[in-house]
């Protein structure tokens, strides 16, 4: 198969692209053929070695754990999913050595949800990691109806599925942004505030008593401006920042978990969770794709297209 691969830790420069071969399937496993994969800031902090201490990885790798593809085998005792069912998958395994940057993936049945009808293939491969992600901040952060939150990077891929289903829940949402995504976070449901010096006031403006819950995906200020407006310190939940525990919240990280896929599947069918992607490439750009991600600018998603 046609694959990303990666020989030794670096940035985007030691991307290349190549072949592997096709992945064994194991009982409980599929086969998929992947259509697109989702970019996540986490694939080049591991190809970085960032992660290092914490993740097992064997080289070469294929970085990746967004899928959204079509099933073309089936493993040993798997009985949920037939060949030709449309999926999505946050594929995540226990080690890092064969991801989604490639032609073909195998998942544990474990790890993947039926592919929403209503979206392509690009935006469902944009779902997975970030949509759990929000979905399973928002529960460690207790947040339900009539309760106040801030999202930090609400125009981001975390960020954006954070608003949208706080909003589904019935909170107001309070989002920090730059200027120029205020708009597309008034069209998420959400009030926009500008980040950076000055935030706690602004927020204050809009929530003089505080806030009920923080979901954090920038870390550093945003972790003291949160702990600053909590009500309650226990309720700030933190992806991106491990001080926040030093405040009494959670530094949570997303775990794969088939029913709350299934969840998200149905919310962006339903049209209350929407998947904004902001730039596309083609598999054999997955370098590019590094780069921009790297930028920190990205409204929404980066994902890669598989012919």
């Amino acid at each position: 198969m046609k694959a990303i691969i990666q020989q030794r830790y670096g940035g985007p420069e030691v991307l290349t692209v190549g072949e592997r071969p096709d992945p064994k399937v194991a009982p409980g496993e599929v086969l998929i053929r992947v259509r697109a994969a989702g970019v996540n800031p986490v694939d080049w902090k591991i190809g970085a070695g960032y992660l290092d201490p914490l993740m097992e990885v064997q080289f070469p790798i294929t970085p990746g754990w967004d899928v959204a593809g079509v099933v073309e085998a089936v493993g040993l005792d798997v009985h949920d999913y037939r060949v030709g069912d449309e999926v999505i998958g946050y594929a995540r395994k226990d080690w890092v050595s064969l991801g989604t940057y490639a032609e073909l993936v195998a998942a544990n049945v474990r790890l993947i949800a039926r592919k929403p009808a209503s979206l392509d293939w690009s935006r469902a491969a944009g779902l997975p990691l970030a949509g759990l992600t929000a979905y399973q901040a928002l529960d460690r952060a207790r947040v339900g109806d009539g309760d106040t939150v801030v999202v930090h990077a609400a125009a981001g891929g975390v960020g954006a599925f954070a608003t949208q289903l706080a909003v589904a829940r019935g909170a107001r949402v309070i989002g920090t942004a730059s200027e120029r995504n205020h708009d597309f976070l008034r069209g998420l449901g959400a009030e926009p505030v500008t980040y950076g010096e000055g935030l706690v006031e602004r927020v204050r403006t809009l929530a003089p008593g505080g806030v009920d819950a923080a979901v954090d995906g920038v870390g550093g200020e945003s972790v003291d401006a949160s702990h600053e407006l909590l009500r309650e310190a226990s309720r700030l939940v933190s992806v991106a920042d491990p001080r926040a525990e030093e405040v009494g919240g959670v530094n949570m990280w997303v775990r794969p978990n088939a029913a709350d896929l299934t969840e998200l599947s149905r919310l962006a069918d339903d049209g209350t969770l929407t998947v904004t992607v902001d730039r596309a490439f083609p598999l054999e750009e997955a370098a590019e794709a590094w780069r921009v991600s790297q930028e920190g600018r990205t409204r929404g998603k980066i994902v890669l297209t598989v012919a």
